[in-house]
């Protein structure tokens, strides 16, 4: 008991000394990562790209510049195909844009350049060279930039410090390694054996492989010595074979009963994701193949044709699973159908054909003949699964992107065939993908960073003549597809560069969609503003106003001004989207600021600029309304649609992508309701244009030419305007501006009604609108009731009711027509005010 107290004392005292220790050890650590110059290698987390480039199957290197295959089961990818290298700053001047080519393949007459390295141009054009300078930047990475690149994002930190760097450097620093693969169809060889050189005309397409051939897969090869298994895949282990037996096509029979051989699929390592981003586990065994593979690649050096992208035949046939005739079946499946994924869909592909002009299934698939070109809509969705990427915000924003499609003859099969290229507007990202054009195979089928394995596809590809045909008013020409293209081109190259930056991120009023819709309405001012102000165009379209041509110019009219209406919700087009389109118009810029060739307001990122184009902020929605309009215009759709195809991963399932908050669903339903009502509040915004308030003054007008004879005569209403108390009747007249103008439409017009500009069937909306239309009447009594005993009993009156049902007939008619809050919100005040201080109103409820 006497030693108790010093006890005490000495164990207090440890504590204290052990606490004093950890606080000068925890101080110490901290100033440590403050001050202590640490090695940023140390910090950098490793990009996607960076894991998968140690795999020797994915480095050039792997695969010999110089090789045969047999021509009778292999294709080269294009006329010209090579590897860009980026020359070192000595080499190249300010101002000049060109990069080196290691070509990989060469037409027949030039086959003593395959292997060596020439210089790659532009060829000497004044609209290429004005676009050169359009888009060069000068490349100082900001700390942003820096940080992001140390989260294993990659950027063109070769560029980094670089001025006046041009598309095609651009495009060949944009990874840490020279491994952008390409196609020079246009290419011009100049220059003669000494110093040869290829000029191009139009942005390189970048590819995968150099070769392409058509398979059956029939089995993996049993694991041995020769043929070794990875050391790891998805699934059970031990890990199969990722080397398969294949039978080529014989075009002389149109059937797989060509040579077999040995090829390998190599199997991807997993990545920060813990998936690997394609495999070929069982893919003799998918759904997707039954037509066979395209498979892309070249030979190793023990001479196995190593595949490094892979393609289902079925999915670019011209022979449509599905056949959906009529504007309206096609627009529900546009809504409804489209995007639905069970889980027996996995690896499987969908591809259906949506034509509005006729009723024959025959007939619309006939429309798609060689040489005919479209529109392309893209849209991928999320990874599901016990390995799940998971969702932001409760939404799957997937990616948009716009591309050319166009039907060709296969040289393999001779059949037509869809010949799809991506105009990627791609923000940085930790796979290496690039901002640019792209092959089906290279974006999609790619085994390294294609999505196709991974995610659900929705590409439709839009058929168009007012669009996708030229025009050619005697001797004037226009191509709106070729303008369009020039557009996703120029905002492409920005991406690469981040307009000076080295980043393009994203943001609610910058990314993919959102972008890639500021081409598309910069390139109908263009077209519209050189029509416009062409009087010779002017003449001719009025001295032939039934050409072909004409008509067909009157659709594009009709469709811009939908599209235009659609990416500008409010009425309000962007600060940045228009001086973006003036200044590549040549609009009004002599006297304003430059930043290296770029007009001001490029990138408006506030939530304003967010506001005014909310219609192109999530991918999903963008992709269905864009192809729902272009349906409603006449043109022919056609939808291919994939879901995680190729080799079987059991970890993962397809996700479609959402609207905004498109994942909170009402229970034991797929209804979304934030989104639905989120979008009606948003698209009534819409500022009235002058023929809606022509509208709205003659339905107001008629109104009072019923409503107030009839109310006069049976006594309900009565003349009762005194000037007296203008504060007062003030304070009225602001309180129904919220109540109950703008509170009723919202609750019995706005959220309950489908927007006009989603309306597929206007007997159903009339229907519901009258369903709606009663429950508003209704609605007056229950309230004096309940919460606004000031009504009663006035609510009650036959007259009041019939008075009430007329004015809410009118707004649902004026909703209709107009689509604005706005114009309905104004006829409601106005009606209310003028009754209750004219018309005997406030003696009814407000003295009551």
């Amino acid at each position: 008991m006497g030693n108790e107290k010093p006890y005490k004392k000495q164990r207090l005292y440890q504590k204290t000394r052990q606490i004093r220790v950890l606080v000068v050890l925890l101080l110490s650590a901290i100033a440590i990562l403050l001050f202590y110059p640490t090695s940023l290698s140390a910090v950098v987390k490793e990009s996607n790209y960076a894991i998968h480039k140690r795999q020797d199957f994915n480095q050039s290197q792997f695969y010999p510049i110089k090789q045969t295959v047999n021509p009778n089961l292999y294709q080269p990818l294009g006329k010209w195909v090579g590897r860009l290298l980026l020359p070192n700053q000595q080499q190249i001047q300010p101002g000049s844009d060109w990069v080196w080519l290691e070509v990989q393949h060469a037409p027949p007459e030039a086959q003593n350049l395959v292997g060596k390295i020439i210089r790659l141009e532009w060829q000497n054009k004044p609209q290429l060279q004005s676009y050169v300078q359009a888009v060069q930047q000068n490349i100082s990475f900001t700390n942003g930039t820096r940080e992001s690149q140390a989260k294993g994002i990659i950027h063109p930190y070769r560029l980094d410090g670089r001025v006046q760097v041009g598309p095609l450097q651009s495009l060949a620093g944009a990874r840490p390694n020279d491994d952008v693969i390409v196609t020079l169809d246009d290419a011009q060889l100049l220059g003669g054996s000494s110093q040869p050189r290829l000029q191009i005309a139009q942005e390189p397409v970048m590819v995968t492989g150099r070769f392409y051939g058509l398979v059956k897969i029939l089995n993996s090869e049993p694991t041995s010595s020769q043929y070794p298994a990875p050391a790891t895949c998805p699934g059970t282990l031990p890990c199969p074979s990722d080397y398969f037996r294949v039978r080529h096509y014989n075009s002389a029979s149109g059937n797989f009963d060509g040579v077999e051989e040995t090829i390998r699929i190599p199997q991807q390592v997993a990545d920060t994701r813990n998936i690997p981003p394609s495999t070929p586990r069982q893919i003799e065994k998918s759904p997707a193949g039954s037509a066979g593979w395209y498979i892309y690649g070249a030979k190793n050096t023990q001479g196995i044709f190593t595949v490094q992208a892979i393609v289902p035949r079925s999915l670019l046939q011209l022979q449509p699973q599905y056949v959906i005739l009529g504007e309206q079946a096609g627009l529900v499946y546009i809504r409804d159908h489209n995007w639905q994924i069970k889980p027996q869909d996995k690896g499987t592909i969908r591809t259906v054909l949506l034509d509005p002009s006729t009723s024959q299934p025959q007939v619309a698939t006939s429309h798609w003949q060689v040489g005919e070109r479209a529109i392309l809509l893209h849209n991928f969705g999320g990874i599901g699964g016990r390995k799940s990427e998971g969702s932001a915000a409760f939404t799957i924003t997937g990616h948009f992107a716009f591309g050319i499609a166009q039907v060709v003859r296969d040289p393999i099969t001779k059949e037509l065939q869809f010949a799809i290229e991506y105009q990627q507007i791609y923000a940085n990202n930790a796979d290496g993908i690039i901002s640019g054009r792209y092959s089906w195979a290279d974006f999609m089928g790619n085994l390294q960073w294609g999505w196709a394995a991974t995610r659900p596809i929705s590409d439709v590809l839009i058929k168009f003549p007012p669009v996708t045909q030229d025009y050619d008013f005697d001797g004037f020409k226009l191509s709106p597809l070729t303008e369009f293209q020039r557009q996703l081109q120029i905002m492409m190259a920005r991406y690469r560069t981040g307009d000076g930056t080295g980043s393009a991120t994203v943001s609610p009023a910058t990314s993919c969609v959102q972008d890639a819709s500021q081409a598309l309405y910069t390139a109908i001012q263009i077209i519209t503003g050189q029509v416009a102000s062409n009087p010779a165009i002017q003449q001719w379209l009025s001295n032939h106003p039934n050409d072909p041509q004409t008509l067909r110019f009157a659709q594009l009219v009709s469709l811009g001004s939908s599209l235009k209406r659609q990416l500008t919700p409010l009425g309000i087009v962007r600060a940045d989207w228009q001086s973006n389109a003036d200044y590549l118009m040549g609009i009004d810029y002599a006297n304003k600021p430059f930043r290296d060739g770029v007009p001001p307001s490029v990138a408006d990122r506030s939530f304003w600029a967010a506001l005014t184009s909310w219609r192109t902020m999530v991918p999903r929605q963008a992709h269905d309304e864009l192809a729902s309009l272009f349906l409603r215009h006449g043109a022919k759709l056609w939808f291919l649609r994939t879901n995680q195809v190729g080799g079987e991963n059991p970890d993962i399932a397809p996700i479609a992508p959402t609207l905004g908050l498109g994942e909170i669903t009402i229970p034991f339903t797929n209804i979304a309701p934030i989104p639905i009502f989120l979008n009606r509040i948003l698209a009534s915004l819409v500022i009235p244009e002058m023929r809606d308030w022509l509208i709205v003054g003659i339905t107001v007008l008629i109104y009072c030419a019923i409503a107030i004879p009839l109310g006069l005569r049976s006594g309900f209403l009565f003349w009762s305007f005194t000037p007296s108390k203008p504060f007062y009747q003030l304070a009225i007249i602001l309180r129904t501006i919220i109540f109950p103008a703008l509170t009723e439409e919202l609750a019995f017009r706005v959220l309950p009604l489908p927007h006009p500009l989603e309306v597929i069937n206007w007997y159903g909306w009339t229907l519901w609108a009258g369903l709606i239309l009663l429950l508003f009447i209704l609605y007056h009594p229950l309230n004096a009731k309940t919460f606004y005993h000031a009504g009663f009993p006035t609510f009650f009156h036959p007259m009041f009711l019939t008075l009430t049902g007329l004015l809410g007939l009118s707004c649902t008619i004026v909703y209709g027509l107009t689509g604005s809050l706005w114009a309905i919100v104004f006829i409601h005040w106005i009606v209310v005010s003028v009754w209750l201080l004219a018309l005997g109103g406030g003696q009814k409820v407000i003295s009551h």
